[in-house]
């Protein structure tokens, strides 16, 4: 690495709609801050999790691997640093890297390559979702009422940990930033708009409840759900404990989230500035994740609709084509090269066997209509392994033993006209689930992933002792104990 490698910034949330932005056209949410970085810097509007769900996304994140090549399966198969991932190649080399906030990794004392971590959040006790491991046949999760019961203005341990990795990012900033004698990345990390959908009521109140939309396509309307999709909804019942009045605050709250998260994101973007090294500075702005927000009466993430699997992906700075908008799909497993390309690592024959591109090199370029991006899930609601496609215009979704989606997202964006029976479609079905197969044998991997987590689900004394235990509805912040149920 040499002194003219950037510094790098990555401000990633929690569970941000990749619509939920005033720079991605939503009619409702208010972003400024957002707004401008994408204004400065270029936006990539096809960008996915590699699962959607918290701990298997950071852990692909932190690696560069899929889900079903490292195992790290579901929220209770927190990453631990047995693989190694880009903060150990910047280490390597030298190059300063912290955390600040939530990484949701198994605890601080493994080897997951920071040099330090501040206000770390990790899975709880080290060990995770245990029940959310349960799979053999899906039990109901009580404590996803608590959901629908904590909405509206106020104040949250989430809020408050937030606020907490705002003024640490900020105090970084101002007072190390120009210190490091080489360049540094450093990965700041908010939880919000991660539910309880409790809003700061300054944000809550730009979001009047009654004028909010009611969620689209809900079941009481008579639309029919995927069998797949509607074993989860069976299984995380989120939706029967609301109304549709709470459904509109619960809308209103996230939508207020957001724009306190903006809020934050602002005051970093500031203490960039004032530490006189923003002129040397690439930000890159990401989620781990999206949220269903009462779609088809699912919320929270889980599955592959766009809500849910797709990310809000922005980055700005030096060399960084300005007011640029990419249709590539993308990954947060682009992240490994791009962080490599950023910090002048020479990528290792172990660095390429990854599948991710450098962000960098993809704004540079035209769309490219032939990239696939691929995610899957195996966690918490998913009867069997569910796997995604994005090629082109069309997203194409695998179910083990149920049938399969696509999807035309240009003339379909909200996904209501599933082409997977459409005769005139069979050609390019055949041809996504060679793409599919490329990549992983799907039901093998579904085995896999069950074998592990039955194995996990003994350790702790069995299904009925883990049923019996329960779970909870978040990891909670740090400093704060899991509340069963």
């Amino acid at each position: 690495m040499t002194s003219n490698n950037p510094n790098l910034l990555i401000i990633m949330s929690d569970e941000h709609q990749t619509g939920a932005m005033g720079c991605a056209g939503h009619p409702i949410v208010k972003t400024p801050n957002l707004d401008t970085l994408a204004k400065n810097g270029t936006q990539f509007t096809n960008a996915y999790t590699p699962s959607p769900i918290c701990v298997p996304a950071r852990a692909a994140f932190a690696t560069g691997h899929y889900t079903h090549q490292t195992g790290y399966w579901c929220n209770a198969h927190p990453y631990d640093g047995r693989i190694k991932g880009w903060t150990h190649r910047l280490q390597e080399n030298n190059t300063p890297v912290l955390s600040i906030g939530k990484l949701h990794y198994r605890d601080e004392a493994d080897p997951t390559g920071f040099d330090t971590q501040i206000a770390p959040m990790h899975v709880v006790d080290g060990i995770g979702d245990i029940m959310g491991a349960v799979r053999d046949k899906l039990p109901p999760r009580p404590k996803t009422s608590s959901l629908a019961e904590r909405i509206g203005p106020g104040n949250s341990s989430y809020i408050e940990y937030d606020n907490q990795i705002t003024m640490e990012a900020e105090k970084w900033l101002k007072e190390h930033a120009r210190k490091q004698k080489r360049s540094w990345v450093l990965f700041v990390s908010l939880v919000c708009p991660h539910f309880p959908l409790i809003s700061p009521p300054e944000f809550f109140d730009l979001y009047p409840p009654k004028t909010m939309p009611l969620p689209r396509d809900h079941p009481e309307t008579g639309i029919e759900r995927h069998p797949w999709i509607d074993a989860q909804a069976k299984c995380q019942l989120y939706d029967q404990f609301f109304t549709d009045e709470t459904r509109q605050i619960a809308i209103s709250s996230y939508f207020g989230l957001c724009t306190f998260l903006d809020h934050n994101i602002g005051k970093i973007l500031r203490a960039l500035n004032s530490s006189g090294e923003s002129s040397k500075t690439r930000v890159i702005y990401t989620s781990d994740h999206g949220d269903n927000l009462g779609a088809r009466g699912l919320w929270g993430k889980s599955n592959m609709y766009e809500e849910s699997v797709g990310i809000p992906l922005i980055t700005a700075g030096p060399d960084i084509p300005k007011s640029k908008k990419i249709k590539t799909p993308v990954s947060l497993l682009d992240f490994y090269p791009t962080i490599l390309d950023a910090a002048g690592i020479e990528p290792n024959k172990d660095d390429k066997a990854r599948p991710g591109k450098s962000l960098w090199k993809i704004a540079d370029q035209n769309d490219d209509n032939g990239r696939v991006v691929f995610s899957e899930y195996h966690a918490v609601g998913a009867a069997t392994g569910c796997f995604m496609i994005r090629k082109r215009n069309f997203k194409y979704v695998y179910y083990v033993d149920y049938p399969a989606q696509l999807f035309d997202l240009e003339s379909d964006p909200l996904e209501q006209n599933d082409l997977i029976n459409d005769p005139s479609h069979v050609a390019l079905i055949k041809q996504f689930e060679k793409e599919l197969r490329h990549i992983c044998n799907p039901e093998l991997v579904d085995r896999r992933a069950k074998k592990d987590q039955a194995t996990l689900v003994e350790k702790h004394g069995g299904r009925d002792a883990v049923l019996k235990r329960g779970s909870f509805n978040g990891t909670p912040a740090p400093g704060e104990k899991a509340i069963y149920g």
